[in-house]
C-alpha cells in the first residue's frame, strides 16, 4: 500500500509538472493564451540596463523573434535570425531555433536553416525575419516550420530527425512565407502550409494543399486537404487547434479562404464548417479588402473563438473586422445568414455570436468601429474572452454573450496576444511596454513595464517564471 501511495506521489508530481509547462503556442493544444496553474507572478520589476530588478536571467537572441518561446523539460525553445551569430561558422541569413536552459537561461545548442533567395520569400529574407514558427514539443522531439515551406521533426537534444519539403513534394507557394506553430495530437503533426496568392494576387497553386497532416515519427504524409481550393483571399498564416467535443477530437483548421474547418484527425473528413462570406454575410464586411484569419482558433467549453484580420501593416486592411464565438457541437455546414446570432435566419446555424463591425449609424465622436482587425489569439478564462486589435485597442468581452465589458487603447499596434495567468492579463506592445490588467470584468490597470524595445511576442509563463521577448531579447523573471 505504501508502495502504490508513493508510485500515486509520483504521477502526480509529473502531471503538476506537465501542466506548468508550456510545450506549444497557446500552452496547450486547444491555444487558449491562459495558465490556470502558476500564482505569485511578479508585476514589479526592472529591465533598465544596470539597475535590474526581479529578472532572473537575460538572453541575446538575433535581431528579430517573433513567435515566443516555449518550455518544456526544463528547456525553452524560440526562433530567431542570425543577426548576430552564436557560431562564428554560420554566417549569412539564416532561420533559428535555438535552445536554453530554462532555469539560468545557459544556451545549450541551435539548428539553423537557409534562408531561402527565391522571390516568392523577398517580404522575409530582405528584413532577415528569421524563424517565424513557434515550435512544438512532444516528449524528446520538437517540430517546426521554415519560412521557405519546410516541416522539421528535431530532437530536443538539438538533431534533425526528419524533414518535408512541402513546396518541392507538394507544390505549395506560399504568400510571403510559411510559419505555421504545429499542433502534436497522437501519431500525427499538423500544419497550416501557408499556401497563397502571387504578388498579382492569383493563386499560384490551387491545387496544393492547405492543411497537412504527417506522420510526427517519421515526417511522412498521412493525409493532405486543399479545402480552401483556389478561394484563399491572400496566406494563410494561423495555425490549428485541438476540440475535443463529446469525446470526439476535432482540428480545427482556419482557412485562407475565411472559412473554419473542422475535420477529423484520422483522416481530414469534414465535420462540420462555418463560412464567414456567405452571401449575407459580405455585405457586413469592409472594404478594400475583407478580413481573414490570421489569428489562432481557440478551443473553450465546446467553443471556438477566433477574430478576423489581415497580416501586419496591410495597407489595404479593413477599417472594421469581426470576433466570432463559433459551437463545435454541430455537424455539417453550420454557416450563419449573417452576424445577427439573435436573427431568426441564423437559428441552428452555429453561430453563438459575433462582435464588431460598423457603429450604424456613425457616431460624430469616437470610434466608427466597435472592432477592427487583429492579429491576436484570444485568452479565454471564467467567463470572460480578453481580445486585442493590432490598432492598440483591448477588449473584455462576456464569453456567453459577446458583449463588452470594457475597451482600453494602449494606442500603440499589438502583434501579439493577451496572456491570462494568476489573475492578471499581460499584453505586450509595440512601444516596448508591457501592460498588466486585473482579468476582470472591471477595468483596472496594475502595472506598466518598460521593457525597452518592440514586443512582437505573447509573454508567456512556466514553471513559475515570467518569460517576455521584445526585440532580440528574452527575459526570464522571477520577481526574486
Amino acid at each position: 500500500m505504501k508502495y502504490v501511495s508513493i508510485v500515486l506521489v509520483g504521477l502526480l508530481a509529473i502531471r503538476a509538472q506537465a501542466q506548468s509547462d508550456a510545450p506549444t503556442f497557446g500552452g496547450s493544444p486547444s491555444r487558449n493564451m491562459v495558465n490556470t496553474t502558476a500564482k505569485n507572478i511578479p508585476i514589479d520589476f526592472s529591465v533598465e540596463e544596470g539597475k535590474h530588478k526581479g529578472i532572473k536571467w537575460v538572453a541575446e537572441l538575433g535581431s528579430k523573434a517573433y513567435g515566443g518561446p516555449v518550455i518544456a523539460a526544463g528547456k525553452l525553445y524560440v526562433g530567431t535570425n542570425n543577426s548576430t551569430p552564436r557560431d562564428p561558422k554560420e554566417k549569412g541569413n539564416l532561420a533559428v531555433v535555438q535552445c536554453f536552459d530554462a532555469a539560468t537561461g545557459k544556451f545549450l545548442w541551435q539548428i539553423t536553416h537557409p534562408m531561402p533567395e527565391d522571390e516568392v520569400f523577398k517580404d522575409v529574407t530582405g528584413p532577415r525575419m528569421g524563424l517565424l514558427s513557434t515550435p512544438a514539443v512532444d516528449g524528446d522531439m520538437l517540430y517546426y516550420v521554415t519560412p521557405d515551406s519546410k516541416v522539421v521533426g528535431a530532437t530536443t537534444k538539438g538533431k534533425v530527425a526528419w524533414t518535408f519539403d512541402m513546396m518541392k513534394e507538394l507544390k505549395v507557394i506560399p504568400f510571403h512565407c510559411s510559419n505555421s506553430s504545429p499542433l502534436v495530437v497522437d501519431d500525427l503533426v499538423f500544419v497550416l502550409t501557408g499556401n497563397g496568392v502571387n504578388e498579382e494576387g492569383h493563386i499560384a497553386s490551387p491545387k496544393a494543399p492547405s492543411f497537412l497532416a504527417l506522420n510526427k515519427k517519421t515526417g511522412k504524409v498521412a493525409w493532405q486537404s486543399n479545402l480552401p481550393g483556389d478561394k484563399i483571399i491572400e496566406g494563410q498564416w494561423s495555425n490549428p487547434a485541438l476540440a475535443v467535443i463529446k469525446g470526439q477530437k476535432q482540428i480545427i483548421f482556419p482557412g485562407g479562404d475565411g472559412v473554419i474547418y473542422a475535420l477529423k484527425p484520422e483522416d481530414g473528413s469534414v465535420i462540420w464548417k462555418f463560412n464567414c462570406y456567405p452571401d449575407g454575410i459580405k455585405k457586413e464586411l469592409s472594404e478594400p479588402l475583407p478580413p481573414y484569419f490570421v489569428s489562432t482558433p481557440v478551443v473553450h467549453d465546446n467553443k471556438v473563438f477566433i477574430g478576423m484580420g489581415t497580416y501586419p501593416e496591410h495597407a489595404q486592411a479593413p477599417r472594421d473586422s469581426w470576433f466570432l464565438c463559433i459551437d463545435a457541437t454541430k455537424k455539417g455546414d453550420i454557416t450563419a445568414k449573417s452576424f445577427d446570432h439573435k436573427a431568426a435566419a441564423n437559428k441552428g446555424s452555429g453561430l453563438v455570436w459575433a462582435f464588431g463591425g460598423a457603429i450604424n449609424p456613425r457616431p460624430k465622436k469616437g470610434r466608427p468601429v466597435l472592432f477592427g482587425p487583429t492579429l491576436s489569439t484570444a485568452a479565454v478564462h471564467d467567463g470572460l474572452v480578453f481580445i486585442t486589435e493590432e490598432a492598440g485597442y483591448f477588449h473584455c468581452l462576456d464569453a456567453k454573450t459577446g458583449e463588452r465589458h470594457w475597451m482600453h487603447d494602449f494606442k500603440t499596434a499589438i502583434w501579439g496576444s493577451p496572456y491570462v495567468v494568476d489573475g492578471k492579463v499581460l499584453v505586450g506592445v509595440e512601444d516596448g511596454v508591457l501592460h498588466i490588467l486585473k482579468a476582470d470584468k472591471k477595468l483596472e490597470v496594475l502595472a506598466e513595464i518598460n521593457m525597452e524595445e518592440t514586443i512582437h511576442s505573447t509573454p508567456v509563463v512556466a514553471n513559475g517564471i515570467l518569460y517576455v521577448m521584445p526585440r532580440g531579447k528574452l527575459y526570464a523573471i522571477s520577481g526574486k
